[in-house]
């Protein structure tokens, strides 16, 4: 750690909005799901061209038990290769929807499962060097079952569903075994937000 992050100046340490002056502006691929934007930024004494992901948002759920587990769920992503483990999660692709109703409806259609009591965790932008993605992230917990359960399609029809202790789950991000990012930024913040107050000091 170097000096300028060091004492309590760190607890103001934020983002900052910075707004170039946009020169042109186009839309260079329209996909199934996300577009590329090309961007021509007027920056410093010159001008540069950079291309990215338009993406709407996205929410993820941590969802933990009585038992202090958490729910995992797995399932193939193509550009990995890999079935990897990550949280209910789904996009802002419904119009006007808040994030928390998306929340619950994602945790509804993959899980089958509703939660009594919801608290925003953190957000976060996924890949800000390649794509507008922002997630949302959400603790629920005093869950129960769905009213109903849901069909599910494509890479969701065959999704493993696990129940995983809080703190393996975090040896496991730790450890390396489970990189799916969203999944390591909602357990590592909710096991910090549910340790006891005297262990997040230091004691």
């Amino acid at each position: 750690m170097t000096d300028a992050a060091a004492g309590p100046e760190s607890a103001g340490l934020r983002d900052e909005p910075f707004s170039p002056e946009v020169v042109s502006s186009e839309n260079v691929y329209r996909g199934y799901v996300w577009g590329v934007r090309e961007d021509r930024i007027r920056y410093g004494d010159g001008e540069i061209v950079r291309q990215y992901v338009e993406h709407t948002g996205a929410v993820a759920v941590v969802a933990i038990d009585e038992d202090d587990r958490v729910l995992l769920i797995q399932q193939y992503r193509h550009p990995i290769r890999q079935r990897d483990w990550e949280l209910p999660a789904g996009l802002l692709d419904v119009a006007g929807e808040d994030p928390l109703d998306a929340a619950r409806r994602e945790l509804a259609e993959e899980a089958d499962l509703i939660a009594a009591t919801w608290e925003p965790l953190v957000s976060t932008y996924t890949t800000p060097g390649g794509n507008s993605e922002i997630i949302h992230l959400f603790l629920a917990t005093d869950l129960g079952p769905a009213p109903q359960t849901f069909s599910r399609e494509d890479e969701e029809a065959d999704i493993r569903v696990a129940w995983v202790p809080l703190s393996e789950a975090a040896d496991a991000v730790l450890d390396g075994r489970m990189r799916n990012a969203i999944l390591a930024v909602g357990v590592l913040s909710a096991e910090r937000r549910r340790r006891p107050a005297g262990r997040r000091a230091g004691a």
